[in-house]
């Protein structure tokens, strides 16, 4: 069977025959595996792979798009044809391009043992995870979904310009739900972990997370209606993140969907907050040598110190704000065109632990999950969310508390961050340390 990087220099030079101006080809091979085990016994095991490929033909300013999962040589001539075909019919535009080639960095991005572990030992940590949860504590009386994720994938770009690139990756992660129980009431808490490297996936880190979650939460009370300080830890930052992520990119500013549009240079949040996108921080998902078009990805500051320094760009999109494109032309697969999205988007910690972070607190909520974050407004920034957590008296946690609402808007949440901790921790592609917010309104 053909590599991707041998497709896509298929596609490039059938495309070169045809005269086509320029012409670009994207490819991946992704398969992944998938384990749940419910009492020690295996619940669903999943594996699937697909390997496609998409065009994007550029003609006289005209860009068409087509992809196909058929890589033969015949079905390498329809999709070139067909992107062919939709560039006639689409307007003109003299900011479609391609990139030219540029050297990138390898990122060792594939665990080079993760073959030689079997299914049946994958298995195994599906369950480590599940034993762990239960034998944490006599009140944890069931686990739901305890999983075990392997994502194995290979990708190649190449265009008419010259430009050729292919890496490869590995991603391994974890997760359960936990359920404890007393008094006639259950509270649930999860557990997550996620690595390039099989070997340092940690199933009791895991386990014990979750259980140690549901636990605390038992005997959970409402508090009065009151403005207080509240304290985020990283679980629940990287929700507030990610609802500020895509307002930072170009095409939600060209749009005019970003509550950030005409305030660059301007300080939007606190001088403890310095918020940056890095395609090649290795304790993301989203590591990458290159972006979705082949261009070297790269560390992007994107508010340093509370002032915005600009947003996220593909080629594109930096081309119509008259920038360089950042590295962050992402696809979703490779049925989907390359967007201006984040890869590894992240708070810079900060160098206080969370716990001198509770001590200096006299009064507050340590948050541990919200409901809701989907609901919050990106253009105004408005949000209004369902939160739990733990409630804090004179620097020291006293009680759990479940059943408020934190509201406010995202451009005053920045800037009323006074601390940032030193633990910086990625849920998927979006990190975060602990932070503290001065002042929210929670009404209980």
């Amino acid at each position: 069977m053909k590599s991707v990087a041998e497709v896509v220099q298929e596609v490039v030079k059938h495309g070169s025959q045809m005269q086509i101006d320029q012409i670009e080809a994207y490819a991946s091979k992704v398969r992944e595996l998938e384990v749940e085990v419910t009492e020690a016994k295996v619940e669903n095991l999943q594996q699937a792979a697909e390997t496609g490929l998409s065009v994007r033909a550029i003609i006289d300013n005209r860009l068409g798009f087509a992809y196909t999962t058929d890589l033969s040589a015949e079905g390498i001539k329809k999709v070139v044809q067909e992107a062919l075909d939709i560039s006639k019919v689409v307007p003109a535009d003299q900011l479609f391009a391609l990139p030219e080639p540029a050297p990138f960095a390898d990122l060792e991005l594939v665990d080079p043992d993760y073959d030689q572990v079997s299914v049946e030992e994958k298995i195994n940590l599906a369950k480590q995870i599940e034993r762990a949860a239960l034998e944490y504590d006599s009140r944890v009386r069931k686990v739901r979904m305890a999983k075990f994720s392997e994502r194995v994938y290979d990708v190649a770009i190449a265009n008419s310009l010259g430009l050729a690139a292919n890496y490869s990756g590995t991603g391994f992660s974890g997760f359960v739900m936990a359920i404890a129980g007393a008094d006639g009431v259950s509270e649930t808490g999860f557990g997550f972990d996620f690595g390039h490297r099989l070997a340092k996936l940690d199933p009791l880190g895991i386990g014990v997370e979750a259980a140690k979650r549901s636990v605390e939460m038992l005997g959970a009370r409402k508090v009065s209606s009151q403005r207080a300080d509240v304290i985020f830890d990283p679980t629940v930052a990287t929700e507030f993140l990610g609802v500020i992520a895509p307002a930072l990119t170009g095409d939600a500013v060209q749009k005019g969907k970003s509550l950030f549009h005409d305030k660059q240079g301007q300080r939007i949040a606190s001088e403890v907050v310095t918020l940056v996108d890095d395609g090649r921080q290795l304790q993301g998902a989203a590591a990458a040598p290159v972006d979705d078009e082949g261009i070297p990805t790269k560390r992007t500051e994107l508010i340093t110190s509370g002032v915005l320094q600009g947003f996220l760009h593909n080629l594109y999109t930096a081309a119509k704000a008259g920038v360089q494109s950042t590295g962050n032309g992402w696809r979703s697969s490779f049925r989907g065109r390359p967007e201006s999205s984040a890869s590894n988007f992240y708070l810079l910690p900060g160098e206080k632990s969370p716990e001198a972070i509770i001590s200096g607190v006299n009064r507050g909520l340590y948050v541990t999950s919200v409901m809701g974050m989907h609901t919050a407004n990106p253009i105004s920034g408005d949000f209004s969310v369902g939160a739990s957590g733990l409630w804090i008296e004179n620097g020291e946690i006293t009680y759990p508390v479940r059943g408020v609402a934190i509201a406010g808007n995202i451009v005053d949440f920045l800037k009323s961050i006074v601390e940032v901790g030193n633990d910086l921790r990625f849920i998927g592609s979006t990190g975060s340390p602990t932070f503290r917010v001065a002042g929210i309104s929670i009404s209980g």
